[in-house]
């Protein structure tokens, strides 16, 4: 037998030691079956996209889009062309504090809708629960989208540099080794909301609506306010509580100046099966 055959007869061992090391694990860890919520979620979207079957119904279809929810998707969807590598994290949790409105409902940790049970002895719970990492955190990218009152799209944004600033010659990073803030993208990124409204191709802002995946910071805040923009729709705010200055500015300029803040979750079970960022329940 020559060095040859023995090659032949050693790659041939090598590879059936390979496939029997495969087929032991498949067989030792058979693939799991979705979670129930997940299950729930694809029949609600099956449910949804469903028709009676019969062609001479008359009625249209149930469970299309609302305008609100259409527009915050366009905003997600927006965010995706953001080259920016630093996505903002967002707590999940499992709530049951509004049983009648919410049944064993995901939703999501946002100071707006939940700052009265942060306040109360519930607040020390949720910390809590964070820190035995009882949450699921996500990602989201900032994206915006400038809506007429006769529900017209005159614009869409999100974060990026400015235009003819080449996205590979300015930098991404957050924080800089050597402490020099011109080494992070802070200096020269234009944020969604401000994109948003300068690339409404010459159409005004003013008395518009804009909706905004995450509550805009003060910087945006001003540019909203002196644009005329006259109701802002966001889906999450970054700071849970109300240490951060920025957006403690924010909220005070844009009630001062009149402008309509809202926040909308109607388009989350959505989001899982669009954007692929809604929880799944801890197991």
């Amino acid at each position: 037998m020559n060095s040859r055959d023995l090659a032949l007869i050693s790659t041939a061992a090598i590879a059936g030691a390979v496939a029997s090391a495969i087929a032991i694990r498949l067989l030792a860890n058979p693939r799991k079956k979705p979670s129930s919520a997940a299950a729930s979620n694809s029949a609600a979207v099956l449910r949804r996209n469903s028709s009676s079957g019969d062609p001479y119904d008359p009625s249209k279809r149930n469970g299309y889009l609302s305008w609100d929810d259409y527009f915050m998707a366009i905003a997600f969807l927006s965010a995706e062309r953001s080259k920016d590598p630093n996505r903002q994290y967002l707590l999940y949790f499992f709530t049951k504090w509004e049983p009648n409105d919410f049944p064993n409902t995901w939703r999501i940790l946002s100071p707006k809708p939940v700052r009265d049970k942060l306040r109360s002895g519930m607040g020390v719970h949720l910390l809590s629960m964070c820190k035995r990492r009882k949450v699921d955190v996500k990602v989201l990218m900032v994206g915006a989208c400038l809506v007429s009152q006769d529900g017209i799209i005159l614009g869409i944004g999100y974060n990026g540099f400015p235009r003819g600033c080449s996205d590979d010659k300015l930098p991404w990073s957050k924080k800089s080794k050597n402490g020099d803030p011109l080494e992070t993208k802070y200096p020269y990124v234009c944020h969604a909301e401000v994109n948003c409204i300068l690339n409404t191709n010459h159409a005004s802002a003013a008395g518009q609506k804009l909706y905004v995946t995450m509550f805009p910071c003060n910087e945006c805040a001003k540019v909203i306010i002196q644009s005329g923009v006259s109701e802002v729709i966001y889906f999450v705010e970054k700071s849970l509580d109300n240490s951060n200055v920025i957006y403690v500015a924010s909220h005070k300029l844009l009630s001062m100046a009149g402008i309509k803040v809202s926040y909308t979750y109607g388009f989350f079970p959505i989001f899982e099966h669009l954007f692929c960022i809604a929880p799944s329940p801890k197991q």
